[in-house]
């Protein structure tokens, strides 16, 4: 099934009403996890399982099975990577890892560069049957958010709470 684009399902001018409405604890442990990386260099499993259970409880234990030489050998080069597929290609070499969580790790670790992709933006966008792999984030999903979000005159972060807090309240899915 070709891709045929997004439609984003609520008025542009209700960006900041949605964002508004996510609850401020959803992401409060994992964007001071992605902090302590940034800032810190603290590469440690414990903050990158705290991201990873922010998005997806499933996947929180295929972490353990990578080594902590493994996590913070990725967080680190992820961290310094200047091309944004460097740093998802580094992180989906860890188990439990392909490209929504990455994109919730990159996006807690610097929210101005990422944007976290899931079902719950894909519904917002009108696009719940894509395939979030790294070509659809990086060649449609990214570049959308973006001009979404410069459209709007507000940031990454932003679009991407008003994304999920619509889908979580008007959405489908549960």
């Amino acid at each position: 099934m070709a891709f045929d684009g997004f439609h984003l399902m609520f008025p542009q001018k209700e960006i900041g009403y949605w964002s508004q409405q996510y609850p401020v604890d959803w992401d409060q442990q994992a964007l001071l996890a992605g902090k302590k990386i940034r800032e810190e260099r603290n590469f440690s499993r414990s903050n990158l399982e705290i991201i990873v259970r922010w998005k997806s409880q499933r996947r929180a234990g295929l972490i353990a099975k990578n080594s902590s030489d493994e996590i913070s050998d990725a967080l680190d080069l992820a961290l310094r990577a200047r091309e944004p597929r460097s740093a998802f290609a580094v992180l989906e070499g860890l188990r439990g890892v392909a490209t929504p969580v990455a994109s919730a790790i990159l996006t807690a670790i610097d929210q101005e560069r990422f944007t976290v992709i899931d079902y719950r933006a894909l519904e917002a966008l009108g696009a719940p049957n894509s395939q979030p792999d790294l070509n659809f984030y990086l060649d449609h999903y990214f570049p959308e958010c973006k001009r979404l979000a410069s459209e709007a005159q507000v940031s990454l972060s932003t679009l991407d709470r008003a994304l999920g807090s619509w889908s979580a309240k008007k959405g489908t899915k549960a």
